[in-house]
């Protein structure tokens, strides 16, 4: 399987950037299906998202962590992760 990948892999690389885009949209739809919402309507519910996240912020409603915190706890995540997936 680890050669199939890598084959695949090596050939998806050569393909244009319109080319790799439109094969990455059709793997995620193979696994997710298709959107149920037009591209427009995805793009309203994400700036409806973000005004909402911007007046919780602004509001006082939200935690704030320091980003050096974040990427301390992301380290140690994917750390985590690499153990538990060499260990297998």
């Amino acid at each position: 399987m680890a050669q199939i990948l890598e084959k695949l892999e090596a050939e998806a690389l050569q393909l244009s950037v319109q080319e790799r885009e439109k094969l990455i949209h059709r793997l995620i739809v193979s696994i997710e299906g298709d959107p149920e919402d037009t591209p427009e309507a995805i793009a309203k519910a994400w700036d409806d998202e973000i005004a909402r996240r911007v007046a919780d912020m602004e509001a006082g409603r939200t935690e704030w962590v320091p980003a050096d915190e974040v990427m301390t706890r992301l380290r140690n995540k994917i750390n985590v992760a690499r153990n538990e997936s060499t260990n297998s």
